[in-house]
């Protein structure tokens, strides 16, 4: 667990992954925003916020995808849902992921992230996995770290890490500053909106091998 402060007078050396222009990703998003939009929202230095949002400290938009579409389905639905005593399943509340659309995006340009799918990776930035599978009560500190990793690698685009909940895919995250102007174009033909009961049933497949599902509203009666 790596909750020193970093090393002075030492310069960082990061490991970058390269995601060429024309890569698929996929976004789970509200449907009230726009697939490509990135998120203008600053967290603060202490309290809320994701694990690595900006700041008022060093304030940029910001994007959370996933290269594959369970990763990005887990990502935000499945954080802390218990598996059930009756059926083994971990169940999402139809409710609840009603209000999202999952997106399919492509990269309009070649992005360089900082690499930290990796115990080298990690290492590379004065880590290790505490950065990326901590809880909660230690994002403000994660945050801290998103920052000290942008202030030593001004080239990256974003970072790339081993998603938690659906290890070893990698999720990521785009800086909005460094990306160029529209670096994301949607398919709208590939969203699948989860207020449609045949859309969720397109998920449901998705996440079975997970032992989770999104109930549907019928169910919910």
């Amino acid at each position: 667990m790596v909750r020193q402060i970093p090393p002075a007078g030492v310069p960082m050396r990061p490991l970058t992954h390269t995601v060429p222009a024309g890569t698929r990703m996929w976004r789970l998003h509200q449907h009230r925003y726009d697939a490509t939009a990135f998120n203008p929202t600053l967290a603060h230095e202490f309290f809320r916020g994701s694990r690595f949002d900006a700041t008022e400290k060093d304030p940029y938009p910001y994007l959370y995808a996933a290269l594959d579409p369970v990763t990005a389905v887990s990502e935000v639905l499945l954080r802390s849902v218990e598996f059930d005593d009756v059926t083994g399943e971990r169940l999402v509340p139809w409710a609840q992921a009603s209000r999202y659309h999952l997106s399919v995006l492509r990269t309009t340009a070649e992005f360089r992230l900082v690499d930290l799918t990796s115990a080298e990776g990690l290492a590379a930035v004065w880590q290790d996995a505490w950065l990326v599978d901590c809880e909660e009560e230690d994002y403000a500190k994660t945050r801290y770290w998103a920052r000290l990793i942008r202030e030593h690698c001004a080239g990256a685009a974003g970072l790339l890490w081993q998603s938690k909940r659906c290890r070893p895919r990698p999720a990521l995250q785009l800086f909005g500053d460094r990306c160029g102007e529209g670096p994301l174009r949607t398919e709208p033909d590939a969203t699948l909106r989860l207020d449609v009961p045949a859309d969720v049933r397109e998920v449901n497949a998705l996440l079975a091998p997970l032992r989770a599902r999104i109930s549907l509203p019928e169910e919910d009666l």
